[in-house]
């Protein structure tokens, strides 16, 4: 991974400009001293985010250059807590396919690889590296360090299976689709039904702005997802067990 994608998704994921929003749309999930695992830090815009806030956060990142970076923008801020580990369906060990151009894509699953295949807006995508890695469970990671408010689950078409390794309901948490594989957003909202989820918002890319001015139902989340044109690319699903936190 070259250090010049690595310094480019630091300058665009924590812009200042960024900040004033970001901080605000998250404010309606976590207060001062409240939990937050962020599943798929990358660069920690997320954390930090959570951290302005008063949280403290359990970031989850195993990419050794996304590491580093992490413990320095860290490294003065007690709250954050890095775990090098993956999230699965059970503990293990698991290969974790590289993209050095492009960190924030870095996966577990094959299929995502082969569904970003010649897909539009996806072109030139390799994934030329891979790490063996450590994976743990959301149960494993409550248990280590308690119930977060809030969990955000980023991990590049590995969604579904992070969340078979939780086995009760948060407060709130969010999951990232893609309209190249709509099936694994479909699998994910099945499990947190399962789970007990009944209230749904989404945010397309990186607007935070609700799809909904209220929290819906899954089958018109599901809908909603079915629908997408293909060029919508990827956004946040969002799960709440109080439907006030995803209103407009």
């Amino acid at each position: 991974m070259s250090v010049a994608a690595v310094a480019h998704s630091l300058r665009l994921y924590h812009a200042p400009a960024r900040r004033p929003a970001l901080d605000a749309f998250h404010a309606r999930f976590l207060a001062a001293g409240e939990l937050a695992f962020d599943v798929g830090a990358h660069v920690g815009d997320r954390a930090a985010s959570f951290s302005r806030l008063g949280a403290r956060v359990i970031a989850i990142e195993p990419q050794p250059p996304l590491l580093r970076a992490l413990r320095l923008l860290f490294r003065r801020d007690a709250r954050v807590t890095l775990r090098p580990v993956l999230l699965g369906e059970a503990p293990g060990r698991a290969t974790l396919r590289l993209n050095t151009a492009n960190p924030t894509v870095a996966t577990v699953s094959d299929a995502f690889i082969a569904a970003a295949d010649g897909a539009p807006g996806w072109e030139g995508q390799s994934w030329d590296a891979a790490l063996d890695c450590e994976v743990t469970t959301l149960d494993a990671l409550i248990a280590a360090h308690g119930e977060p408010s809030f969990c955000k689950i980023d991990v590049e078409g590995h969604e579904a299976a992070v969340l078979a390794g939780l086995s009760r309901p948060l407060r709130t948490l969010s999951f990232e689709f893609t309209t190249i594989q709509r099936d694994v957003a479909g699998a994910a909202l099945a499990r947190l039904v399962a789970l007990g989820y009944r209230h749904f918002n989404a945010c397309l890319g990186e607007s935070m702005e609700w799809a909904f001015p209220a929290a819906v139902a899954a089958a018109e989340m599901g809908a909603w997802l079915g629908a997408l044109p293909a060029e919508a690319n990827s956004g946040d699903v969002y799960a709440s067990l109080e439907p006030e936190r995803l209103r407009a």
